[in-house]
């Protein structure tokens, strides 16, 4: 899955990459090294802009709230556990089938963060008693230092509790893709500790590469079968992978100090 990642770029560099035509200046968000469930995030879609004469999309950077909120929901209280949706079964699932046809975004991150603990119960016993480990987390992210785009949906929810002209009478929100792990070699490996990313989570964010920005963004591509095959995870090799602090499993924490490379799992942690 993906629970947390970090997104420091900032928007003049985001509408480099991926070609922007339309921002906001007063949307600028801080640099985030610790994102979690709820907060506000960049993506990049494709979009007519609003009271505009033509139809014709426009690349925009937006800000959304990441934990999908269904158009059909009653309330948006189930948006937090909507952070992921899985590839292989998100074009039919009643939550997210709608925008993956008409609504798909990219979630542009600097790598994710995930948590291993490498041994068991039995493992823990020390003279009869239990012993909860310290989960030590890696920073994963591309090898050469690129964008992590991450294959996104977005919905629109009205709480129709508040009037038309209320700033919050809708809410634009998203969830990242996730797909299998890979389980060949990283490109950069930690001196110790996982070899490759399935030895630390089964499930990562679904990286879309550069080739298939532009028909994931494209709100006329609408059949479901073309879809599906740009959910193709991206080719092996290109991740690495590192340990960090644990400070990053407070979501109160937050800085560049986060992304810092240890030489190895902290002290206290096990894997």
């Amino acid at each position: 899955m993906c629970g947390r990642y970090a997104a420091s770029r900032r928007p003049e560099d985001l509408a480099g990459i991926f070609e922007i035509e339309k921002w906001e200046p007063e949307e600028t968000l801080d640099p985030d090294y610790n994102v979690a469930p709820t907060k506000e995030v960049y993506a990049v879609l494709d979009r007519p802009l609003k009271d505009a004469d033509s139809p014709k999309p426009v690349r925009q950077l937006r800000r959304l709230k990441w934990g999908l909120v269904p158009s059909w929901a009653k309330t948006p209280e189930g948006g937090a556990r909507m952070i992921n949706a899985r590839a292989e079964t998100v074009h039919e699932k009643p939550s997210y089938r709608r925008a993956f046809a008409a609504r798909r975004c990219i979630v542009p991150a600097d790598g994710y963060y995930e948590w291993v603990t490498g041994v068991t119960e039995r493992d823990l016993e020390v003279e009869g008693k239990k012993k909860r480990p310290r989960k030590q987390p890696y920073f994963v992210t591309p090898a050469d230092g690129s964008v992590f785009a991450m294959a996104g949906l977005y919905e629109f929810w009205r709480d129709k509790t508040l009037p038309d002209d209320h700033p919050r009478a809708w809410w634009v929100t998203c969830s990242v893709i996730t797909t299998e792990a890979e389980s060949s070699p990283l490109a950069v490996a930690p001196a110790e500790g996982p070899r490759a990313l399935a030895d630390i989570h089964p499930r990562m964010p679904l990286m879309l590469g550069p080739d298939r920005w532009d028909a994931w963004l494209d709100p006329a591509r609408t059949d479901v079968e073309d879809l599906r095959s740009l959910l193709a995870p991206p080719p092996e090799g290109l991740m690495r992978a590192y340990p960090v602090s644990t400070a990053v499993s407070n979501v109160r924490n937050n800085g560049p100090e986060l992304l810092k490379e240890l030489e190895g799992p902290e002290e206290g942690t096990l894997f």
